[in-house]
């Protein structure tokens, strides 16, 4: 290929790459409670087994799932029913492990959602009905009983020769499906300082937030301790510690980004943080084709002679070396906005950038953390 071409090409790629005009992108506001957490104000994670009834012949085989039996007949018994010695074999339900979590303040009657999974050898939990299950925490305390109609978002269908499965039928929830009977003893009133945890630590957004407090308030009452924790003393503050907290966690601020690039390999989605930067890096994407078809051929003898037919291979390849592969000269410096408006200038596809930012940061010219999923 001519040097003068590859100059030609060189240039107007350079020049398609540099010649973008830059696009300034301010950061947006936050507020404090979107980015930070007040320690040991939390929920708490509760789990029960229990079993799911009303089934259309959908539920656990007994011989495989000897524990269902058991736990029905504890519950039948219970119940006043005396089915010891009885050989009964229902199929009709389903041992399952119930999850949910506890909000933090949960008082005793409000209600909250619960997710129900079976654990044995079901094949559907449609249309059916979780029996009264205990919830408790990891400490063995009971702290909310569930119970009601199953929502399932999967079915499964199947006839003679073929069967058709959608989602996940076996897993469902229970909106609002389980009371709490045991309040966690928390009295916020009497703290005097609370702390507030960053979601994504850093020591800039810690550092705005502190400065965000202080001004609001107007005297030093948040301190710093680490990139993701402040303390905020509430003593003299107007009102109770509650009070206090529902101000200060709606003061904004901006946020520091995090220079990071996320790659979903699945599904080819990129995700570019606006603080992305790329040092001078040349970039050449091929576009190399190879087509391979089978059309074999029967080979049959003669009306009336002997032999045998005979299946013979043909097989095309076929090699397309589309346009020149183009090579861009990436500038010192260059921000998001020109990343992304060069290599699609270079016509690059989502799974072709993928590519091209594995190399990029294999050469240590991208200047941002790289998660893949």
């Amino acid at each position: 290929m001519p040097r003068s071409f590859l100059s030609r090409t060189f240039s107007a790629l350079v020049l398609s790459l540099l010649a973008l005009a830059p696009v300034t992108t301010l950061a947006a506001e936050v507020r404090i409670k979107d980015i930070a957490d007040v320690q040991g104000v939390r929920g708490n994670d509760l789990v029960g087994y229990g079993l799911v009834i009303g089934l259309n012949g959908t539920g656990d085989t007994i011989r495989n799932s000897p524990y269902t039996e058991e736990a029905l007949t504890n519950i039948l018994e219970r119940l006043g029913v005396n089915v010891q010695d009885s050989n009964f074999r229902p199929d009709n339900i389903a041992a399952v492990l119930i999850t949910a979590t506890l909000p933090p303040f949960a008082r005793e009657g409000s209600r909250i959602d619960v997710n129900v999974a079976s654990i044995g050898d079901a094949s559907s939990l449609a249309g059916g009905t979780l029996v009264m299950t205990p919830l408790s925490a990891p400490n063995g305390d009971i702290y909310a009983i569930a119970q009601g109609n199953l929502l399932i978002s999967g079915f499964e269908a199947e006839g003679d020769g073929a069967s058709v499965t959608q989602g996940v039928p076996t897993a469902g929830a229970i909106p609002n499906g389980a009371r709490v009977e045991r309040e966690i003893p928390y009295d916020f009133r009497a703290q005097t300082t609370v702390r507030l945890a960053l979601r994504m630590p850093d020591f800039t957004t810690a550092g705005r937030v502190e400065e965000s407090i202080n001004k609001a308030v107007g005297r030093p009452v948040a301190t710093l301790l680490d990139s993701g924790t402040i303390e905020v003393d509430l003593r003299g503050m107007p009102g109770n510690p509650a009070h206090a907290m529902g101000r200060l966690e709606n003061l904004t601020l901006r946020s520091a980004e995090i220079a990071r690039v996320v790659i979903d390999q699945r599904s080819g989605t990129i995700v570019l943080g606006e603080a992305v930067k790329v040092s001078s890096v040349a970039v050449a994407q091929g576009n190399l084709t190879i087509k391979i078809a089978e059309t074999p051929v029967a080979s049959q003898p003669n009306p009336f002679g002997f032999g045998d037919t005979v299946v013979l291979p043909r097989t095309q390849v076929q090699v397309t070396d589309g346009e020149p592969g183009q090579v861009a000269i990436v500038d010192e410096a260059v921000t998001l906005p020109d990343l992304v408006a060069g290599l699609n200038a270079l016509g690059v596809s989502p799974r072709e950038m993928i590519d091209i930012l594995k190399a990029i940061k294999s050469a240590g010219a991208l200047h941002a953390e790289l998660v893949l999923q």
